[in-house]
């Protein structure tokens, strides 16, 4: 069990066209996605004439030694590192998966979720198909396989037609690397260059889950892959096709709130510039006589600060976070109280005796975590612990490719905000608006949201999505 109650990441995807050491470039972009999956990784490469593989369960930087990376030497690469949202936490169901076609060597990687995954399985098992994981991502792979369409992008394009959801994806082929978005425009997926060194005759393509990566890779960005696009890069360059119609934007804002590096863009926006609106925007909504503003690091940080800015009250880190605590861990047999928390978090207790602190998080999901956060808080002398939200109440589960709990379990879907206040047990709680987070992050400008989980309105069609239990999907 995660000592933290949040909800868990999705997955990050890279891919690299064109670059001598295109496998070492999707290592280390993978290293700046790690944040979005530490549960298994993959890099699929290509010299040109073939495809080699290598997935393993476990974090970037333990998968990919010196050895392994020679062995996936290549021009072109895709990368994938992964959280599950559907299909079992197991290495059949890491990712890129590839696969063997009537169409070439294939493997994609995806971010996302797709809901009607279950349909097409069902039918194409009907139909004879044998399936080897059961990750929704291998449903697109049949697909394109099954597909008339002659050609690769054709058949590419015609299987995501047929698909309903959240997906980014990257896949590559002998000589060739494409991405996509679904219509909608669910998840991320940005594209940038790598100018040509002296010597080379192609500027390498790249595409990410997040603009972070590209910084690392020394990338420029350019621009996000849109809603309904196909991105084909190959010998001849690089080519753009709609293979559907883009119905209304439906972004995840919740890159913005949590999932998303402070130091990206993430559809077309600053992560950093939306958290400190979100802050500035919560201080204005709901104002607290207090001492001090503490954030839960680390994505409370930025909020707290534009919280801080805004009210005049001084920012302080009165929680130091242990950013060196594995997935598992052995607790001592003599039970220490709320262990999961203080394993990640201490209190700063110079700052916090005596004073009245405003405590400032991206969200609370189970309210587990937070009621054990306010404890340790006034264990350390605080005399009065006001709470914070930058986002809504989080009434609704996901089914868009984020691990989320289902509607029983999310604490604000079965208890009034006063009932959540004195669960956790602090003195005010108050959360950001819809409307103010909204503002906050661009709605209409840059991107148009997904605000389901706040709202319980879903932008596709689900069926029973009270019992449906978002977790068993794909990434």
């Amino acid at each position: 069990m995660l000592p933290f109650d949040k909800f868990r990441e999705e997955c990050g995807v890279v891919a690299i066209h064109a670059h001598p050491e295109a496998e070492k470039l999707a290592y280390l972009g993978l290293h700046a996605l790690q944040h979005r999956g530490q549960e298994s990784a993959g890099i699929v490469s290509s010299d040109g004439e073939r495809l080699r593989s290598h997935r393993s369960m476990g974090l970037v930087a333990d998968i990919f030694t010196e050895d392994v990376l020679s062995s996936l030497r290549g021009i072109l690469a895709i990368g994938h590192t992964r959280y599950s949202t559907a299909g079992d936490s197991a290495l059949l169901n890491a990712q890129p998966i590839m696969v063997q076609s009537n169409k070439g060597a294939i493997a994609i990687a995806h971010n996302g979720n797709l809901v009607n995954a279950q349909a097409i399985r069902s039918r194409l098992e009907g139909q004879g198909s044998i399936f080897q994981t059961n990750s929704d991502t291998e449903v697109l792979v049949h697909l394109i396989a099954l597909s008339r369409e002659q050609t690769l992008p054709d058949a590419i394009a015609d299987s995501l037609r047929r698909v309903e959801g959240a997906f980014s994806l990257v896949m590559i082929s002998r000589d060739r690397i494409f991405a996509a978005r679904d219509p909608r425009g669910f998840r991320p997926l940005a594209m940038g260059r790598i100018p040509a060194s002296t010597g080379e005759k192609k500027d390498t393509i790249v595409f990410a889950s997040e603009t972070c990566a590209f910084d690392l890779l020394g990338a420029t960005y350019e621009r996000d892959v849109k809603p309904g696009e196909l991105v084909i890069v190959g010998p001849e360059g690089v080519s753009s096709r709609f293979y559907a119609p883009s119905p209304a934007q439906s972004s995840c804002v919740f890159e913005h709130v949590y999932f998303s590096r402070p130091d990206s863009l993430v559809f077309g926006r600053s992560v950093d510039y939306s958290r400190d609106l979100m802050g500035r925007q919560l201080a204005r909504e709901a104002p607290v006589d207090a001492d001090i503003v503490v954030p839960v690091p680390d994505s409370g940080n930025t909020a707290a600060i534009g919280y801080s800015s805004e009210s005049g009250i001084p920012f302080r880190l009165g929680l130091i976070r242990n950013h060196y605590v594995g997935r598992t861990f052995i607790e001592p047999r003599q039970s220490v109280r709320d262990f999961g928390v203080k394993l990640k978090l201490n209190p700063v207790r110079s700052l916090l005796q005596g004073n009245r602190v405003i405590l400032i998080d991206d969200s609370i999901v189970r309210g587990t975590t937070s009621k054990k956060i306010v404890r340790m808080i006034r264990q350390a002398g605080a005399t009065e612990v006001h709470m914070r939200i930058s986002c809504p109440p989080t009434i609704s589960p996901c089914f868009y490719g984020v691990d989320t709990p289902t509607k029983k379990q999310l604490i604000a879907a079965n208890k009034s905000v006063d009932e959540i206040r004195e669960y956790i047990g602090a003195d005010t709680l108050a959360y950001l608006s819809i409307d103010g987070l909204k503002k906050a992050c661009g709605e209409g400008e840059t991107a148009t949201y997904c605000s389901a989980c706040y709202t319980g309105n879903y932008p596709t069609n689900l069926v029973d999505v009270d019992e449906i239990l978002p977790a068993q999907t794909s990434k």
